[in-house]
């Protein structure tokens, strides 16, 4: 269910993102608005009501996912946007974070494949261990960053990182002037 929302925004809306939201500047004002979205969030938040992935229904996960279509604007963080809309339908800090890292794999799983077909006329059987390779690397890196995240977000908000979100995106406007 959390899935099915960006899946279909996204077969709607690949060409439009692709033509028009790849660009520095819009890639820099998704950083700076998912900065004061997660800043606006983080107070506006409503009390915990959900602890565990269990304690999701079919509700919750279509929320997460429309919360998840946020980050077809490239710069807007998916993590965040999904870690946020779990907490605005009440859940706890960690699941929602858990969840959010669940909810990614069918996404970028099918991300992965859609490019990887569209870029077969250019690989040949010689790359498959550098992808291999490259997967069993960035599956070991992305579950260690996993854990220390979830970790971190039990004592601490997610402030610094609208901050930085914010900082970035200026920045990245700066450079561009």
């Amino acid at each position: 269910m959390t899935t099915f929302p960006e899946l279909a925004l996204w077969a709607l809306a690949h060409g439009f993102i692709k033509a028009y939201l790849f660009t520095p500047v819009t890639v820099a004002l998704g950083l700076g608005i998912g900065g004061v979205g997660i800043l606006v969030m983080e107070r506006c938040l409503p009390r915990v009501r959900k602890s565990g992935i269990d304690s999701l229904n079919w509700e919750d996960a279509l929320a997460v996912g429309l919360y998840q279509c946020l980050a077809l604007w490239p710069g807007v963080s998916r993590s965040a946007s999904t870690i946020l809309g779990g907490m605005s339908v009440g859940l706890e800090r960690e699941t929602a974070a858990q969840y959010s890292f669940l909810a990614a794999v069918p996404v970028m799983f099918a991300a992965t494949m859609f490019d990887l077909y569209k870029s077969l006329r250019f690989l040949d059987e010689s790359d498959m261990p550098t992808f291999f390779i490259g997967f069993a690397v960035s599956f070991i890196a992305a579950w260690l960053a996993v854990k220390f995240f979830i970790r971190f977000l039990m004592g601490h908000t997610l402030d610094a990182f609208g901050w930085y979100r914010i900082l970035a995106a200026l920045g990245v406007l700066l450079i561009l002037r």
